[in-house]
């Protein structure tokens, strides 16, 4: 692929750059692999959807109030909350994913989250037929001049603009600058978000995009210094989660955030038999 970007110079590969990066690449399959890893999500059940509070092959009944899932289930149907049997009534709050679900059923484990004010049940299955089917990530070996000097510009202000999701809806997603940087001779920006320990998130396309590489990406570059500097590194960009599996909802690149470039680096597409 060494046409896909001709405008870099070469330079001279760091060892402990490209090892660095092959020991991330192996966490991440392993990561995306694991029993509860994103392969095993067979279903997002919003419960707006559900307002007899009935969804298929889950048992229970499961309402969405203002302010948590209230479940109730019998002895019959075989949740456990927090390792013990439920038999009554519980009321539940988001989860942060499955490693802490209070809710399991047999080996699934029932996570509840929030977006915009929705409620949703998400099952893990570590049997589902995506992980079964995985052979992993298909990504482009590190390449020292894909990783640039980047400055993240806050905006000032918070915004937020609509965007599609996989799910076919649109939803709001949240903005809070401009991330600078250089390719070969081209200027480029992504919008950017600020995540939660002042890193960068970032959703992207490219004119790889839905051809040698998936729709589309995301980009998690450290967070900037006092300055705004960070560095733009390519090779660790991210298949987002709706690549493993079907049920994610995850945002599709906001406006200005499809780059007319050739990005050939980083995770591409997901292997499968």
């Amino acid at each position: 692929m060494t046409n896909e970007h001709p405008e870099h110079a070469p330079s001279a590969p760091d060892p402990d750059a490209a090892e660095d990066w092959r020991r991330w690449h192996e966490q991440r399959a392993e990561t995306v692999a694991a029993p509860y890893g994103p392969l095993s999500l067979t279903g997002t059940h919003w419960l707006a959807d559900h307002p007899d509070g009935s969804i298929l092959d889950i048992p229970g009944r499961w309402t969405g109030t203002a302010d948590a899932v209230v479940l109730s289930a019998g002895a019959g149907d075989g949740l456990t909350v927090d390792g013990r049997p439920l038999t009554g009534e519980v009321r539940l709050g988001a989860d942060s994913g499955p490693a802490t679900a209070r809710v399991a059923h047999g080996e699934r484990r029932l996570v509840v989250i929030r977006r915009e004010g929705l409620w949703a049940v998400r099952v893990f299955d570590p049997h589902a037929a995506t992980r079964r089917a995985f052979q992993g990530i298909d990504a482009t070996a590190h390449d020292a001049r894909w990783a640039v000097p980047g400055r993240f510009t806050p905006y000032g202000e918070n915004r937020t603009v609509k965007v599609g999701n996989a799910d076919g809806k649109e939803r709001g997603l949240g903005l809070d600058g401009e991330l600078a940087f250089r390719l070969g001779e081209a200027e480029h920006t992504l919008q950017v978000s600020v995540e939660a320990d002042g890193s960068l998130w970032a959703v992207f396309a490219d004119a790889t995009s839905g051809t040698s590489s998936y729709r589309f990406r995301f980009l998690r570059p450290a967070a900037p210094d006092a300055k705004g500097r960070t560095t733009v590194d390519f090779n660790r960009a991210l298949l987002p989660p709706c690549a493993f599996a079907d049920h994610f909802v995850c945002p599709f690149p906001p406006p200005g955030n499809t780059l007319a470039t050739e990005i050939a680096a980083g995770e591409r597409n997901v292997l499968e038999r």
